[in-house]
């Protein structure tokens, strides 16, 4: 009889997830499911010994009970090279605290266990920069430190964007309309006086009618529908945490060209879960880390993205093996 496959997931705490739109919870009922055999860890729970990744782990078990959607049992040490998966599912920041975390996950990858996403990816692909790879699928954007840069480009392009490179869900996110007084002060703020680099991007009026749209890939091919996140009417951000409204919508020509541009290189570097966001046919993050939207897309159009990935990671898993 063969050994069920052990995942472990590596998240945020379970017990302060919002249960109807949780996208690791999807997950992990559909690896559950699937017959996988589940545990539990938090970033604090991981460890290096002597170059062995080690984690204090938690049996799980899911349920699909708004009131009571999870049970963990005695924690017990070991080697994270002994699960088949581990599935890093902590949110940013990417900060140091996470790039250290993914060193442990590589070793662990190194004795086996195979991380979705790929740990050395995950440090190699910061979410907004990276859309840097693929500059014939972005608007205009600008990474500096230096505050005049940033003047220049908005003087250039009118309306601009702000954001700090490590924070997700909508947080620090400037919108600067031509001749906004609190540009310079916003500058200051993000890049602490020229002292860490920012991002800038040409402002995409689009969004306010057909949203920042989610298009998720599987192992490098897209779904075939998109969450656009229409923000809310007193707010500029596309971002579910940040109030923005979720409506599935099919995907377009433009969608599908850009998946074929940014897709096959998201599966040779076996990034098996990515989400692009892409407003007015623009790509402007893609998202390695959490990305998320399963929950609506099969609320709305019955698509199983969870189930579709843990496909996407049984066949990986079959590879390996053979």
């Amino acid at each position: 009889m063969n050994k069920p496959t052990r995942l472990l997931v590596v998240m945020d705490p379970i017990d302060q997830i919002k249960y109807a739109k949780d996208t690791t919870l999807a997950l992990l009922l559909a690896a559950q499911a699937r017959g996988y055999r589940l545990d539990y860890a938090e970033l604090a729970d991981l460890r290096l010994r002597d170059g062995v990744a080690e984690a204090r782990t938690r049996p799980l078990e899911v349920r699909a009970d708004p009131q009571d959607w999870f049970s963990l049992g005695p924690p017990l040490v070991g080697a994270l090279g002994d699960f088949d998966v581990v599935l890093m599912r902590k949110d940013p920041p990417f900060d140091t605290e996470y790039i250290y975390a993914t060193y442990i996950l590589e070793r662990a990858e190194l004795a086996g266990a195979m991380v979705v996403n790929r740990p050395g990816a995950l440090r190699d692909m910061n979410e907004k920069v990276y859309t840097a790879w693929f500059p014939q699928c972005c608007a205009p954007t600008l990474v500096t430190r230096d505050m005049d840069e940033m003047a220049a480009f908005a003087a250039t392009h009118g309306a601009v964007v702000c954001k700090p490179l490590h924070g997700m869900g909508g947080r620090s996110i400037f919108v600067l309309p031509p001749g906004d007084k609190n540009q310079r002060v916003v500058f200051e703020t993000l890049t602490d006086y020229g002292q860490r680099f920012a991002i800038t991007q040409k402002y995409l009026p689009e969004i306010a009618v057909s949203g920042d749209a989610r298009v998720l890939l599987i192992d490098g091919e897209p779904l075939p529908y998109a969450l656009a996140r229409i923000p809310a009417p007193d707010d500029n951000r596309g971002n579910l945490a940040a109030g923005a409204r979720g409506v599935a919508r099919p995907l377009g020509e433009r969608d599908h060209w850009l998946a074929s541009q940014i897709g096959p290189a998201m599966r040779k570097a076996g990034m098996l879960f990515v989400g692009l966001d892409v407003i007015g046919g623009f790509v402007t993050e893609i998202n390695v880390t959490s990305p998320t939207g399963v929950r609506e897309l099969q609320q709305q159009f019955g698509v199983d993205a969870a189930e579709l990935l843990m496909q996407a990671i049984a066949r990986r898993l079959a590879t390996r093996g053979a």
